[in-house]
């Protein structure tokens, strides 16, 4: 698709002083759904600030193409910060650099291969624990398993079941604390007593002690050939070259459970809903997990034989991208779809929005794996798939998450088909990431699990 000439718009509905964040806080997916039919970038309120949403791919690609101009920065980003610091996820450009470079070897395939180990021993930890007919709370039970793959293999750290509690209990009030506090523009508001303020206060500091607690006990052990405690204890700081802090080992700590558990949990718990409604590409899951598997656990070997597998985690991260929602911020003047954007500017973007694009993909409301089979994915646009960003800026852990995803959605299905228990609804909540709500649903045997809907 060719965007030759860029249409600039404006949003309706701006309210004095809030502008659209009302629209924002309270209804944000069916907002942000709406913008494309005003324009490829177009312009809302953020209070009594202007911003730029990009409703067009090849706009998101100049954007996500050029970090140095379009910084981590807006009001996501700078309310997160006194969550996560100036850790990588938030680090602006010239930061991110040279953390970039000592994080990496954490995450190079070679140790994604060694994490799968450790994957597929909490899948089947946790799968042990389901009895058939019994009720699982989905999100709770993933997010679990996604915080003690994350603890254990990234951090290299015991995963102590208290420890996991602490962070399975605080950082959902702490995410949901900070996007509530992105869409407050009076900043009054957000040092006043209130139970919203109060409640995340509380989560950020037992967060920041379970980091602490963390950190003291890798300083403890034997050191470790390459977990990321390691690699932060011994990291150098890359403008004054001395090691870091506590505090910034805690910040780089703190944004890597977030952002490996919670986003994780969400988009697994999204397969399943849409699994459970879908019995044909459930079929074919099971089918592929049997003829390739037999049995057996899956292994980090086995992902290139179970391309079905893989474009179930695709297509689900194209219609409920975890992370739904980025602002960005010029550092200079610059041009956007024609339109001069000062410095400063906010830039904002939704991966849900474009993940929905009707000129990228057929049907977009549709779940339709194949669509990541070879044969078909090859004729999507580049770029088009942005649930983990993209330009140098894109998510270090990309490659961790998906053979996550795709380990967890194996070693569970090849047991195990999940149905909604009765009087479950998906009830989709765009916080600081995109949850189905609570999903309580019923384990059973593959044998014994007719299809729903």
């Amino acid at each position: 698709m060719s965007l030759t000439a860029p249409r600039v718009g404006t949003a309706p509905g701006a309210l004095p002083v809030l502008g659209h964040a009302w629209e924002l806080r309270t209804r944000p997916l069916e907002f942000l759904a709406a913008l494309p039919a005003h324009g490829d970038l177009v312009e809302i309120r953020l209070g009594p600030s202007p911003g730029y949403v990009v409703c067009a791919p090849e706009l998101l690609r100049h954007v996500l193409a050029d970090s140095r101009t379009f910084d981590k920065g807006g009001p996501f980003f700078d309310k997160a910060r006194a969550l996560f610091g100036d850790s990588l996820a938030m680090a602006r450009w010239a930061q991110h650099r040279w953390q970039r470079r000592q994080l990496q070897p954490a995450f190079q395939t070679a140790r994604i291969a060694g994490y799968a180990e450790v994957m597929g021993e909490e899948v089947a930890r946790m799968t042990r624990s389901w009895r058939a007919g019994s009720t699982v709370g989905l999100v709770d039970a993933l997010n679990a398993l996604a915080l003690r793959i994350v603890t254990r293999s990234v951090l290299a750290a015991a995963a102590e079941d208290r420890a996991v509690a602490e962070f399975q209990r605080s950082l959902p009030p702490a995410v949901e604390g900070l996007y509530r506090r992105t869409l407050t523009p009076v900043p009054l508001l957000h040092s006043l007593p209130t139970p919203g303020n109060l409640r995340y206060f509380r989560a950020r500091r037992r967060i920041r002690r379970a980091t602490d607690d963390v950190i003291r006990a890798q300083r403890a052990a034997p050191p470790d050939d390459g977990g990321l405690v390691s690699l932060l204890l011994s990291a150098r700081h890359g403008e004054h070259d001395g090691p870091l802090s506590d505090a910034d080992i805690r910040d780089q700590l703190i944004v890597m459970i977030g952002a490996g558990s919670d986003t994780t949990a969400n988009a697994l718990a999204f397969a399943y809903w849409l699994l459970a409604g879908h019995p044909a590409a459930e079929e074919r899951l099971h089918q592929e997990l049997d003829d390739v598997l037999k049995g057996r656990p899956a292994r980090f070997d086995d992902l290139d034989s179970l391309p079905y597998t893989r474009s179930v985690v695709s297509e689900t991260l194209r219609l409920y991208p975890p992370g739904w929602f980025f602002t960005r911020a010029t550092t200079a003047e610059t041009e956007l779809a024609g339109r001069r954007l000062p410095s400063g500017t906010t830039v904002l973007y939704s991966p849900y929005i474009l993940h929905r694009h009707p000129g990228l993909f057929p049907e977009p409301e549709r779940f339709d794996p194949d669509r990541w089979l070879p044969e078909r994915a090859d004729g999507t646009p580049r770029g088009a798939l942005v649930p983990f960003g993209g330009g140098s800026r894109k998510c270090i852990g990309e490659q961790f998450a998906l053979t996550e995803m795709a380990l967890a959605l194996a070693g569970i299905s090849a047991r195990w088909a999940l149905r909604p228990a009765r009087g479950t609804r998906l009830t989709p909540r765009a916080l600081g990431t995109l949850s189905p709500g609570p999903l309580s649903m019923v384990p059973r045997p593959r044998k014994e699990a007719p299809g729903h809907g």
